[in-house]
């Protein structure tokens, strides 16, 4: 990405709580007009990423630039081309959508005539103009995430960090939520988005799976699904017999329940084994197409099973 406008920048970052390791070495780059996803589950590292970023916690190790700057050095104006959104609330709930704004405003010194019109503008476009009065704490969760990405917007960032924005957010509230992402995006804002949900990846320019701290794979998520190549299966029969099964079965690296039916991802070259025995126990199985939770899942369980060989003496 040389020869792009990189605004949001890792490299080989590190972070340590006593022995636990909550950042392995992770490298990432977020360029101008450009969203990218930063998947994990719970306790994977994506907030403790994000916080290093914006320069609220000191790495361990490895470096962080946020447009240009590091956000630990003695240049502290990357602040204000930096928006933050943190996962948990952090808007004045006894305040009202317009008071929110306005005291947001204030703090990013924003001149009277500036902050009315870029106010006016983010209540227009999400659809909380006519909630202004409202205090933030009556707010649905939509609207309140909402207002809390419109508090970020306030001051024109040109990087934006999302800590799981869409967290307890309702379908339309959340489609409506990347709507207005999209909308700023045009404008040549970078996005670093953390999420957990991994139907979210697939609204990502380019994604990475992050797990235990470490980068497990990056890239395109149409691209990285079309390079998947183990197979994954419908399974129907006796749940309870199935998965007793598959469990016993190496071979299997992953599997979630889908409705009436099972879905498995079954190592490349072993399938034949595995469906028989999955024959034996009266099942039906039929091929399907890769979606990104079984990515995920597979990359997980090589992991997994990497990490004991990493362990032993040399």
């Amino acid at each position: 990405m040389s020869d792009v406008d990189v605004r949001i920048e890792a490299n080989g970052l590190r972070r340590n709580f006593d022995a636990r390791v909550a950042i392995d070495g992770l490298t990432l780059r977020v360029a101008a007009g450009e969203i990218y996803g930063l998947v994990g589950p719970d306790a994977a590292g994506k907030t403790t990423t994000l916080r290093i970023l914006a320069g609220l916690l000191d790495p361990s190790g490895g470096s962080a630039r946020l447009v240009g700057c590091d956000p630990f050095g003695k240049n502290t104006s990357f602040r204000e081309a930096l928006g933050y959104m943190p996962q948990e609330y952090s808007l004045y709930g006894d305040l009202t959508v317009a008071e929110n704004l306005a005291f947001y405003g204030e703090m990013f010194c924003l001149e009277r005539d500036a902050l009315r019109k870029r106010r006016d503008r983010l209540l227009e476009i999400t659809r909380l103009a006519e909630f202004k009065d409202r205090r933030a704490k009556a707010l649905s969760g939509g609207m309140y995430k909402k207002l809390a990405l419109a508090c970020a917007l306030l001051h024109e960032p040109k990087a934006l960090l999302l800590d799981e924005p869409t967290n307890g957010v309702d379908p339309v509230s959340r489609r409506e939520f990347w709507d207005l992402l999209h909308d700023f995006l045009s404008e040549g804002m970078a996005i670093l988005f953390a999420t957990s949900n991994m139907d979210e990846a697939a609204r990502c320019h380019r994604v990475g799976l992050l797990f235990e701290g470490k980068l497990l794979q990056e890239g395109e998520p149409t691209a990285l699904l079309s390079a998947f190549q183990d197979p994954v299966y419908r399974v129907r029969g006796e749940r309870a017999k199935i998965t007793a099964a598959l469990e016993k079965q190496a071979d299997v690296l992953a599997f979630t329940p889908a409705g009436a039916e099972l879905r498995i991802v079954v190592r490349r070259g072993r399938e034949q084994p595995v469906l028989a025995a999955l024959a034996g126990f009266g099942a039906q199985t039929s091929p399907a197409s890769a979606s990104f939770e079984e990515l995920f899942l597979t990359r997980v369980r090589e992991h997994t099973e990497v990490k004991p060989a990493e362990k032993s003496p040399s």
